[in-house]
């Protein structure tokens, strides 16, 4: 799983605006190009380092969070309620983890809660996918840093692109799509390893099977990056986001989860394990039979995937959010 083998296909973008580590110390001057051999180069210098490492569940609320949002929804049915809930968090463990990451959680935390989230329920849901396809149950600890760092690219969109409540113009949609490839340089030099699966989490998480996704329009995924994608468009759907009005709901996100699979975008085990833990016994994958039929609904004036007239100029983007006197770039 997340092999160097993964990176041999399209990684080549260049950045209109410098990327920097979360000191504000530029990583790759705006307009560098940035392939497979400045990947290489930015972890040997993230490596020469020797970053602090800190656990996960110790810091701060994360814990607490963790465990409140895992009781909200279709969550707490999902992992069993609060005995449950506690069982899972028990069987992760401790999970080290660099601590420069930590603080960027604390940063989305305080600025942009949704991501602060969303992350730490992705690393639950892909967590749990992640326990129930191994024999033993017990997963590298390396493996569950994919959850909570898929999204640390973010810290570079400006706050206006991230919250927009309405259809993004092509500039604004071009730069959030950046964000995957930014959180892949980030935890290359914070992990001093461009070949570590949370990097190439980052960088995949948007990537989709049948050729559709970005940054790099792959169709072979690593199989932790495919459950990383299908808990990050389930959470993604039943979550409060600013470009529609109300959420999904449940059914209604499960069966767009079957169509994005039927489609051959997604993993169908993975989607199956999913719905498989909405239904009641909780079945194995192998034993949920899916529906084609739909019987939810969509919600109503939902903005995402639609785009404006792009006559705005393209948005500035700014460092890291959590260091405000860090010069912008």
């Amino acid at each position: 799983m997340c092999t160097e083998k993964t990176l041999k296909s399209g990684l080549n973008t260049i950045f209109p605006f410098d990327i920097t580590d979360l000191e504000g110390r530029v990583l790759l001057p705006a307009g560098s190009p940035f392939d497979d051999a400045v990947a290489r180069q930015v972890s040997a210098r993230g490596l020469q380092k020797n970053h602090a490492t800190c656990c996960l569940m110790q810091h701060g609320n994360i814990r607490t969070d963790l465990e409140s949002f895992m009781q909200e929804g279709p969550y707490a049915f999902i992992f069993d309620g609060p005995d449950g809930i506690k069982e899972h968090l028990e069987r992760i463990g401790e999970v080290p983890i660099s601590a420069p990451l930590l603080r960027a959680l604390d940063d989305f935390r305080s600025h942009d809660f949704y991501t602060y989230r969303h992350s730490l329920i992705v690393f639950a849901l892909t967590s749990f996918l992640l326990g129930s396809s191994l024999q033993s149950g017990i997963v590298e600890t390396k493996l569950l840093m994919v959850g909570p760092t898929h999204d640390l690219g973010k810290l570079f969109i400006p706050t206006e692109v991230l919250h927009k409540r309405t259809p993004l113009t092509r500039a604004e949609r071009s730069m959030l799509e950046l964000h995957p490839v930014a959180g892949y340089i980030l935890l290359s030099y914070y992990l001093g390893d461009h070949n570590h699966p949370a990097a190439i989490a980052a960088l995949d998480h948007h990537e989709r099977s049948d050729g559709s996704g970005y940054s790099r329009g792959l169709t072979t995924l690593d199989p932790v990056v495919e459950m990383v994608a299908a808990c990050d468009v389930y959470d993604a759907l039943i979550s409060s986001r600013p470009y529609r009005p109300v959420n999904y709901d449940n059914r209604t996100a499960l069966e767009e989860l079957t169509d994005i699979a039927a489609a051959g975008a997604l993993n169908w085990h993975c989607v199956q394990t999913l719905i498989g833990r909405n239904r009641a016994g909780h079945p194995a994958p192998d034993q949920v039979e899916v529906s084609l039929v739909k019987r939810g609904t969509q919600p109503p004036e939902n903005c995402y995937a639609r785009l404006a007239d792009d006559q705005a100029p393209a948005p500035q983007a700014a460092a890291p959010k959590m260091f405000p006197d860090t010069p912008s770039v």
